[in-house]
């Protein structure tokens, strides 16, 4: 579970009294079944980082290939993961590291 604290930490920290009102984290499931996490870097130190994609059994058309996938990128300031059912805390984690 420290994926879930070092996310906690990192949201507190941009709490500003603004940023939290129109941007913020969110965490779904998705029918694949998987996860879907998108978190809005707009305002924050990391909107100009490099993200390197992290991508593993995803087809060419974007569709998972399997049961054991992770497709992480970041899309208009949005950091986009989402992978397979067992992932979520796969997902955070890289998050996380990228914005250490």
């Amino acid at each position: 579970m420290d994926a879930i604290q070092k996310i906690q930490d990192w949201f507190i920290s941009q709490c500003d009294g603004k940023w939290e009102h129109q941007k913020g984290i969110s965490i779904e499931s998705c029918d694949n079944p998987g996860w879907s996490v998108k978190i809005d870097i707009r305002d924050t130190q990391l909107q100009d980082r490099v993200f390197i994609v992290i991508s593993r059994n995803i087809a060419s058309d974007g569709h998972p290939v399997g049961p054991d996938w992770i497709h992480c990128h970041i899309e208009n300031l949005i950091w986009n993961g989402a992978g397979d059912a067992s992932k979520l805390e796969e997902i955070l984690e890289a998050f996380c590291e990228w914005a250490a």
